[in-house]
């Protein structure tokens, strides 16, 4: 008997996506996860562009992950000019995305997420019966907003970076200010965890192919000097596009990635806490294990607790950095405009984010490309899909529908990055 299981507007997601799952005699058949929001075309506007105005262009691609495209254009940038940015450059950098992941996390987790384990249609329907839950992630939220806007001049697209540093900096009595927030928010994030902890989680798994950055002795946010996968590869971040391609399918308006010669993967959550679970400081790890999460879960309904683990982290790493905080020299270093190419990843809350860049003679982008985690994380999303559906055929269509709405949030899609 045929019959589909289809959502035509996905809800509690970023952007305007849906899915259609089709079913017959032989099983489970064709799965599409479509996006048909409109692209915008990022790489073609930049071209022409100087290099400096582009990390401010690439922020408005997203209103949740600003910052994660504007540090990765810098980076990019800096690597085609030769220049290093290290040091309290550094650490602010860092500081502002650890501010993101806080809001993004918080936001998905308990906004966008969790409803789902509850069967509320709502974190506002939660709220009544969880006021505390709801009111610890808002909270937590503005205070990842705040760090933003402390450091980028404003919380949604900052203002602040630039390609050799910042434009101003902050002062020491603002960054001294978040300390006792942050000492707050660590402790919230732990509380947080042990109900997460608690959520009811399909029991599925899948043998996935994860891929992330690696970033020394860190946990990876803001750089890395690797990209590494499940199955081995190890390459430098300069080699990113000899390694992954796009491919345009009908159905959607986001490019698809494939790892060459492998087929689909996973960035995220999972890919960076099983294959950096090292990095994570000693409060994070025992918090992971307390409630029952190791480095070998397989199972991306738990990704929501992966996250938890993450906000924990980034929680604790901005009060490491602000604690230590000491305000550069300068605001800024040098630069001097010219030719080059060069190349950039870092770890976006949604998973790893690529860009690139050609510059002429006179610093201007003849060429950029931009590969987004959702957009790579679109045959990973389908794939769950399809095994999902096949492992509960015996539920109505009801129940099997808002399981597969469940399973693409377990990515915290960011639909307007992948259509850029």
């Amino acid at each position: 008997m045929k019959r589909t299981i289809r959502v035509d507007a996905l809800g509690r997601v970023e952007g305007e996506g849906c899915f259609r799952v089709n079913i017959d005699d032989q099983g489970v058949g064709k799965v599409e996860f479509g996006i048909y929001e409109p692209p915008r075309f990022f790489e073609a506007f930049l071209r022409g562009r100087f290099f400096s105005e582009a990390p401010d262009l690439t922020s408005r691609i997203c209103g949740i992950c600003p910052v994660a495209h504007q540090l990765t254009s810098t980076l990019a940038m800096e690597n085609a000019l030769g220049l290093e940015v290290g040091g309290g450059w550094r650490d602010l950098r860092r500081l502002i995305y650890c501010g993101e992941w806080i809001e993004s996390h918080a936001l998905h987790i308990f906004m966008l997420h969790a409803p789902d384990f509850l069967d509320y249609p709502d974190a506002l329907a939660m709220a009544r019966d969880h006021p505390k839950v709801v009111e610890t992630g808002l909270k937590i939220k503005k205070l990842g907003n705040r760090i933003m806007s402390l450091v980028g001049g404003r919380e949604i697209h900052p203002i602040n970076l630039k390609v050799g540093g910042f434009y101003g900096l902050p002062k020491q009595a603002e960054m001294d200010d978040l300390s006792p927030e942050l000492a707050w928010a660590v402790d919230a994030c732990q509380e947080a965890l042990d109900w997460l902890g608690s959520l009811p989680f399909p029991d599925y798994e899948r043998d996935y192919l994860l891929v992330t950055l690696r970033a020394g002795d860190e946990y990876p946010i803001d750089q890395g000097q690797r990209i590494v996968s499940s199955n081995g590869l190890d390459i430098p971040v300069a080699q990113f596009e000899d390694h992954f391609q796009e491919q345009q399918l009908a159905y959607s308006t986001a490019l698809h990635a494939t790892l060459k010669g492998q087929g689909q993967y996973l960035l995220g959550p999972m890919a960076r806490f099983n294959l950096n679970f090292g990095f994570l400081t000693g409060l994070a790890q025992e918090t992971a294990r307390k409630i029952g999460l190791e480095p070998s879960c397989r199972n991306p309904f738990k990704s929501i607790l992966m996250r938890g683990v993450e906000l924990l982290y980034a929680c604790e790493e901005a009060q490491r950095l602000v604690q230590a905080y000491q305000p550069p020299d300068k605001a800024a270093l040098e630069i001097k405009p010219g030719p080059g190419q060069g190349s950039a990843c870092t770890e976006a809350p949604r998973g790893l984010l690529h860009h690139s860049y050609v510059l002429d003679e006179s610093a201007n982008i003849q060429k950029a490309n931009i590969v987004t985690p959702t957009s790579q994380n679109q045959g990973a999303i389908e794939q769950d899909l399809h095994d999902v559906v096949a492992q509960n055929m015996e539920l109505g269509e009801k129940e099997l529908t808002k399981l597969c709405e469940t399973t693409v949030r377990n990515y915290d899609p960011c639909i307007s990055c992948s259509t850029h």
